[in-house]
């Protein structure tokens, strides 16, 4: 039996208990998964340099997987956008089921093994392109079909699942799989499973975007300015590279953003206009001499 699906000893009599010692009991078992994330860094990292690796040679991110799983997957892929100023495409997540199946269950649509294959079909992918499959209990057909076919296609896979003895190890080139034990509820591996997933994808993508130069030090410099929230998170990301004021900060904003005829981009233009003082044309030529990198761009002349 898949580990996922068995009983916990430690919540047998849960029916039984308070709402006070229910929370304790999913909270000392929540406290297991951080754990077993950590025993799977080496494969979690080696997924890391497969994806920058793909990602320089032009290729995307694939997140596949069925219900929860692939929830987490679409939620991961979705944040990068606005986090990281990746343009659509790059970092992907599909669910089995569409879109239809973020909202609402579709149980059945993990089975169909010819829909996964249709789906990785549909993305038109390519030997540079990396494909993630999510699968708690590391069975879903959907999620096989999908990691055997890329395998075929010459693509790199990883699959990720919480079942050591997962089927998708088999089409699986790096194999991430942290053992949070039986679930608070048995089966619901929504739970202790999910919350392991999502540490593992915030790594897979944040890693990655990092290795990627889409960061300065620990700040977000492609940060998409879409609301007032994130205008104001970048005015002070430009605050704090750049030492200038609050008012400063987003004049150059502005001015970048008008240059590059893009109100949601601008921040790493405006950040090398205030540290080198100089134009948005000319912050702009610096930072395409180096690759789009702030980093770079503000060392060079």
């Amino acid at each position: 039996m898949k580990i996922t699906e068995k009983r916990n000893s430690n919540t047998t009599h849960i029916d039984l208990a308070t709402s006070a010692d229910i929370v304790k009991v999913i909270n000392e078992e929540d406290k297991k998964v951080a754990f077993a994330v950590e025993k799977c860094l080496p494969q979690i990292a080696q997924a890391v340099d497969t994806i920058v690796e793909n990602f320089k040679n032009g290729g995307r991110l694939f997140y596949f997987g069925a219900g929860t799983s692939g929830r987490l997957g679409v939620l991961d892929a979705s944040e990068c956008w606005p986090t990281f100023g990746v343009e659509h495409g790059m970092v992907v997540g599909v669910i089995a089921g569409g879109d239809k199946a973020l909202r609402y269950s579709v149980e059945n649509a993990e089975d169909s093994e010819e829909k996964g294959v249709q789906d990785l079909m549909g993305l038109e992918p390519t030997i540079h392109d990396t494909v993630v499959g999510l699968s708690a209990g590391g069975g879903a057909k959907y999620v096989l079909a999908v990691l055997k076919k890329a395998q075929e296609l010459g693509m790199k896979t990883v699959g990720y699942s919480s079942n050591p003895d997962a089927k998708l190890a088999k089409y699986s080139d790096i194999f991430i799989n942290p053992v949070v034990g039986e679930e608070v509820l048995t089966g619901s591996s929504r739970m202790k499973s999910g919350t392991a997933q999502k540490m593992v994808l915030n790594m897979l993508s944040t890693a990655s975007m990092i290795r990627m130069g889409k960061t300065y030090e620990n700040l977000m410099i492609d940060v998409r300015t879409m609301n007032d929230k994130l205008r104001d998170r970048a005015c002070r990301i430009i605050m704090d590279i750049a030492h200038v004021e609050y008012e400063t900060a987003e004049e150059l904003l502005k001015q970048a953003q008008d240059f590059l005829r893009d109100t949601t981009k601008g921040v790493p233009l405006a950040t090398v206009m205030a540290v080198k003082k100089c134009s948005a044309q000319e912050a702009f030529d610096l930072l395409k001499k180096n690759g789009g990198l702030v980093r770079q761009a503000l060392k060079g002349e």
